[in-house]
């Protein structure tokens, strides 16, 4: 897709300026009060929905960038989470803490080093179990987790269900079910990740 400019010039422009532009136009126009709170951050393995999941958070005003002094990319994007807005982090794939590859140690550092006011764990409903120790791994480091269960639809069409109350209770961290790449559990997810965001000073009562 080109931006609205080159489109009405007949005109192509570059991915990266195209992000670029977008980005700055919405900061410029007043339209994005951004939270200075810390950002939330996606993890997961790969294919689950992870970057699916990013783009219905944050449409299209992202920027991408290498992390520092690494070729890695790591994706940033703004999403409207109850009254504020917030910066939402793409992180690269992981299968653990335990880094065995440059995107796994940029995704941990991400996570360990960077402050985040919540990390969301995308998993593939289909795939559960394979996945459980990396949130056993997340919430062992203290973070302030939120499971989120992607691909449900294809899960119900395996046969498959997730007894959801039971699993937060076992797990102790808040738990949503939701197929991001029909649309489904997007609103849940945003009013559970809501309780883990800072109160903004602007909205705390004299």
């Amino acid at each position: 897709m080109e931006c609205h400019k080159c489109q009405s010039q007949g005109q192509s422009c570059g991915k990266k300026s195209r992000r670029l532009g977008l980005f700055r136009k919405r900061q410029e126009s007043g339209n994005a009060d951004v939270s200075s709170s810390p950002p939330i951050a996606l993890v997961g393995m790969p294919n689950v929905g992870k970057s699916v999941l990013f783009n219905a958070l944050t449409g299209i005003y992202v920027t991408v960038s290498n992390y520092p002094g690494t070729t890695v990319e790591v994706s940033r994007g703004l999403a409207q989470i109850g009254e504020q807005t917030i910066t939402v982090i793409d992180t690269p794939g992981m299968y653990s803490l335990l880094p065995i590859s440059e995107e796994e140690k940029v995704a941990r550092d991400l996570l360990l080093i960077e402050p985040v006011s919540a990390v969301i764990h995308v998993v593939d409903g289909k795939n559960l179990g394979r996945m459980l120790p990396l949130i056993f791994q997340l919430i062992e480091a203290g973070l302030p987790v939120l499971l989120a269960v992607n691909m449900m639809d294809e899960a119900h069409r395996w046969g498959l269900d997730l007894r959801q109350d039971s699993l937060e209770m076992e797990l102790g961290i808040p738990v949503v079910c939701m197929a991001a790449a029909l649309n489904q559990g997007i609103d849940e997810l945003k009013h559970r990740i809501a309780p883990f965001l800072p109160v903004p000073v602007a909205m705390i009562p004299a």
